[in-house]
């Protein structure tokens, strides 16, 4: 393993006699992989995330950012599709040659073709469950629904010509075809779903103890942001500010995203005002609104997770008294929407739970005449994206595109979707990024 502070390369054994520091430099190691259980994390791994998350430095980003990308990445790591194919032709022929010899007590003459059929049946379920595991990284689902498929066909192709021609057995004939067939469904299906349901491949307890480990060993990770916190007393603003207004306010549904884009100083970058529905910062908020209210021209822009409450957004700014009841003010839905996640190629993290479920039932009325009938079954199945599983970079350009793309609602070249009877109902961003 690499030190991150010297560049050198140590040994385990380096390491072990050296109490776990850099045999060059002597800086301490904070992760040992050797020693660590089911997931195996390096210096150098664990830096380069913190670096790419942050794009070099430049931009702050939440703990639960970076526990998306590193489960995405240590998921990622796992050994080539090929290679378990590889291993799956030896011991087809191997097991069955080795056990059957040793079998034909149990299983009589036909040994070999019984003890193929056992291991195969075996290994199919072993591929079914790694391709409707929650905890496999999505794209190595679909490797394993695709070894299904081809698994399914040397089943078929071996039992078919060792039942007829070896063993003229019609039973082993049936029992190769259905499980071929069935294989080959399985996989078939599973390839054909591309919105699975996923779930971290580590605990968040775990997560923090390396994040903690970290900051023990290399000091406090400058562009990491603390949980936001609420400051009840109103700041002070001068006089001459509050006179003028913003043309564009950016609502987020979490105070956590509101301070990334807030940290990252998207507000001066792109001259708008950013609050979140909590109402934060809360030091600020009434002067903002007070200002934002003097633009009857202000356009509003929503970023939020595609979870119920997300999807409600809109629908609070439109109809709560401290937002804008009663106002015309075109507001633009930069997303999450279903719409968005359906319509991706994209591989998201998709999380699911029974309360979003639940949730997305008791959705008003309103919201759900908004959604097309595949977007609510989609909520309604309990399914949930969050902002958090996007890098900041992606997030800000994002939005900073759907703020470009708003500036002729009305033309045709735009990328926005009506959604209403009226044109200041709401506008829709058919693409998150």
């Amino acid at each position: 393993m690499k030190c991150i502070n010297c560049g050198t390369d140590n040994k385990l054994k380096d390491r072990t006699a050296n109490q776990g520091r850099c045999v060059k430099c002597n800086h301490p190691f904070a992760f040992e992989p050797t020693s660590m259980s089911n997931i195996k994390i390096t210096d150098p791994f664990f830096a380069k995330a913190i670096a790419d998350i942050s794009a070099n430095n430049t931009l702050f980003f939440t703990p639960k950012q970076l526990l998306y990308l590193l489960d995405n990445r240590i998921k990622s790591k796992s050994y080539p599709i090929f290679g378990l194919l590889v291993i799956y032709l030896f011991f087809t022929f191997w097991i069955p040659g080795f056990i059957g010899q040793f079998a034909p007590l149990l299983f009589g003459a036909n040994s070999f073709m019984t003890v193929f059929i056992l291991f195969n049946i075996c290994f199919v379920l072993y591929l079914y469950t790694q391709a409707t595991s929650k905890k496999t990284y999505i794209k190595r689902r679909q490797e394993y629904a695709r070894c299904l498929q081809i698994v399914g066909g040397v089943i078929i192709a071996v039992g078919i010509y060792a039942a007829l021609i070896i063993y003229n057995s019609y039973i082993l004939f049936v029992i190769a075809v259905i499980l071929g067939m069935l294989s080959i469904y399985c996989g078939t299906r599973q390839l054909g779903q591309t919105k699975f349901a996923q779930e971290f491949l580590f605990s968040q307890k775990d997560f923090q103890g390396w994040l903690n480990q970290w900051q023990k060993i290399n000091g406090s990770i400058i562009k990491l942001l603390p949980f936001p916190r609420e400051e009840n007393t109103p700041a002070t603003v001068n006089p001459d500010v509050t006179a003028y207004s913003f043309d564009r306010l950016v609502v987020c549904d979490s105070a956590t995203i509101t301070q990334l884009l807030i940290a990252n100083n998207f507000h001066f970058e792109n001259n708008c005002a950013i609050l979140s529905i909590t109402g934060y910062p809360q030091s600020i908020f009434d002067t903002t609104m007070q200002m934002l209210r003097r633009n009857p021209d202000l356009k509003v822009y929503a970023i939020h997770d595609c979870n119920p409450q997300g999807i409600a957004l809109v629908h609070n700014l439109r109809t709560n008294a401290n937002w804008f009841l009663n106002s015309e003010i075109v507001i633009i839905d930069i997303g999450l929407t279903p719409r968005q996640i359906i319509a991706t190629k994209r591989g998201m993290f998709i999380k699911y739970s029974p309360e979003s479920a639940q949730a997305a039932k008791q959705l008003p009325e309103e919201v759900r005449q908004s959604l097309s009938a595949e977007e609510l079954a989609w909520l309604e199945s309990g399914k949930f994206v969050e902002l958090e599983s996007f890098t900041p970079q992606r997030i800000i350009k994002v939005l900073q595109k759907g703020i470009a793309g708003s500036r002729d609602i009305e033309s045709d070249d735009s990328s926005l979707l009506l959604v209403g009877d009226t044109g200041n109902d709401m506008y829709v961003v058919q693409s998150f990024g």
